[in-house]
């Protein structure tokens, strides 16, 4: 069974308009993304909880039970190259996955080799929501 996941209603407009857009054919991810959307909570930006990753979130999550940690910002296509810190695009299958889940959240997710993994969010470092940024204003 899937984790609930929660976006803000900002990122689930964005995403769809994202997902709508020509950047989104021939995205491998694009189908499950969508599904993801659909299937997820929404809030306003301004109701987020702090624990919840949504888009630009800085976080840290392992691959159970494997103990090494991995730091990402959770980003947009067009962000993902950028140089300030390791980014991971939600146009991804490990991007797509996080997208969503608070902090002690697991999800299994089959990745294009056909493998499946289980992610585990262990710290949310930087929320944009709870720094009062990308509130859809």
């Amino acid at each position: 069974m899937l984790p609930q996941i929660t976006l803000t209603t900002f990122d689930y407009e964005r995403l769809h308009a994202l997902l709508d857009s020509p950047a989104a054919r021939g995205v491998a991810v694009a189908d499950v993304l969508a599904e993801e959307l659909d299937r997820a909570e929404l809030l306003e930006p301004s109701e987020l909880p702090a624990d919840v990753v949504s888009m630009n979130s800085r976080l840290r999550f392992v691959f159970d039970p494997e103990p090494e940690v991995y730091e990402y910002t959770l980003s947009w296509p067009r962000d993902a190259g950028l140089d300030d810190g390791p980014r991971l695009s939600v146009f991804t299958p490990i991007g797509a996955a996080l997208l969503g889940l608070r902090v002690g959240d697991t999800i299994d997710w089959t990745v294009p080799s056909g493998k499946s993994v289980r992610l585990r969010v262990t710290e949310l470092l930087w929320q944009p929501e709870s720094n009062g940024e990308d509130l859809g204003r």
